[in-house]
Formats: C-alpha cells, sequence, structure tokens
C-alpha cells in the first residue's frame, strides 16, 4: 500500500512540474517584452519635437530695396547741380538673393547665422553682399519668428548724382541692417522642421539699411539639409 502511494505522489509531481514551469515562465516572457520597448527619454520642445539640433541651410529669395534720398541716410543725398535735391532720383531696384546658414534650436527657441549675396535686376542697386545673426522663437517644429542684425555692403550701378559736399558720390557704401522674419514649412504637405529631415520652409522677411534708411521686402524658399 505504501508503494502504492509512493508511485502516486511520484506521478502528480510529474504531471505538476510541466504546470507549474509554464505558469512562471509566462510573466517572465511577458516582463521582458515590456522591457524590450525603448522609453521615450531626451528633452523636447513644446510640440514634443526635438529640442537641440544643429540645421545648415541654403535658400533663394526675391525683392526690392529703396534708399532714402536724404541727408544721413548711409549714401550720399542725390543732388542737382544747384545743389537742390534731385527728386525724381530714386535709389532703388528689385533684387534676387542667395543665402547661406545654420540654425541651432535650444528648445522653444533658436539661434543662427547667415550669409548674403544680392544681384539687382533693375534700378540702381548692382551688388549686395553681408552676414547677420538671426534669434528667435520657434513655433512648432517647422515655424520660426526671428529678428537680425548684422553689416551689409551696397554697390550701386547707376549712381550719377553729387554728393552733399560737391564731391565724387562713389559707388560702395556699407552699414548696420536689422530685420525681422517668419519661416513656415508645414509637415502636412511633406515640409519637414527645423530638426527634422531635409524640406523646404518659406521665408518672407523686411530689413533695413543703417538708421532706418532703408526699405526691404523679400520672400523665398529655404532648403535644409
Amino acid at each position: 500500500m505504501r508503494k502504492l502511494n509512493l508511485v502516486v505522489a511520484v506521478a502528480a509531481v510529474a504531471f505538476a512540474a510541466p504546470a507549474f514551469a509554464q505558469d512562471t515562465s509566462a510573466p517572465s516572457d511577458a516582463s521582458m517584452q515590456t522591457t524590450s520597448a525603448p522609453a521615450e527619454t531626451g528633452p523636447t520642445a513644446p510640440d514634443g519635437s526635438k529640442a537641440f539640433g544643429i540645421e545648415p541651410y541654403f535658400g533663394v529669395m526675391g525683392g526690392w530695396e529703396k534708399f532714402d534720398n536724404e541727408r544721413n541716410a548711409g549714401i550720399p543725398q542725390a543732388l542737382n547741380a544747384d545743389g537742390s535735391i534731385r527728386r525724381g532720383y530714386k535709389p532703388e531696384g528689385s533684387l534676387v538673393q542667395g543665402v547661406l546658414g545654420v540654425n541651432v534650436p535650444l528648445g522653444p527657441v533658436f539661434v543662427g547665422a547667415e550669409g548674403n549675396v544680392a544681384k539687382g535686376i533693375d534700378g540702381n542697386i548692382d551688388w549686395e553682399y553681408g552676414a547677420a545673426g538671426r534669434f528667435g522663437f520657434r513655433a512648432g517644429d517647422s515655424g520660426l519668428f526671428y529678428g537680425k542684425v548684422g553689416y551689409q555692403w551696397v554697390n550701386f550701378d547707376h549712381f550719377s548724382a553729387r554728393s552733399t559736399n560737391g564731391g565724387d558720390t562713389g559707388r560702395d557704401y556699407h552699414a548696420m541692417t536689422y530685420g525681422i522674419g517668419a519661416e513656415v514649412g508645414p509637415k502636412d504637405i511633406g515640409l519637414d522642421g527645423i530638426t527634422g529631415n531635409a524640406g523646404f520652409r518659406l521665408r518672407a522677411e523686411v530689413n533695413t539699411f543703417g538708421d532706418a534708411h532703408s526699405f526691404r521686402p523679400m520672400l523665398g524658399v529655404i532648403t535644409h539639409f
């Protein structure tokens, strides 16, 4: 009788062992599946996009600039032979411009620097070139609102006027430049953001030369890589 009871006990243990092993291994497999998924870590911008990065970019813009024909405007005042102001003279013209720069996103804000070269298409402006720093706020991952400060050189092609002191006017002038602008590139139409893959953004900005002695609206396309 004791031998029979021992056989029954051994058989019960033999059948129970695989079931117990299966029960204990299931939570282990589940825990492995749970821990295998990487957790989302690292700082993000307010919209949940990457907070930091480096974004080189280039772009093409078009626009127009008009300079003041008055004293201390950063360029000589256009005068007639008798010394009166040449009212019909307009130091202005349309431009096409190339820009090359880099943005550094810092959470909800960004800083950057860029250089530019512009060619006059018509009017009195021949060439312009300069450099500026930019700083501003990010609107999501693809929008930027910014201000810029830099230095600009202007070359006039047809500046055939006398200067205020009666001497030759020359053609090359330079001064500080200031501006404000915005860029937008909605992701839902395939235009990636400042920390995303290569894509396009539309830019609109207004600049001035010297102590607000010119008006220069520009519009163009920026692509980053």
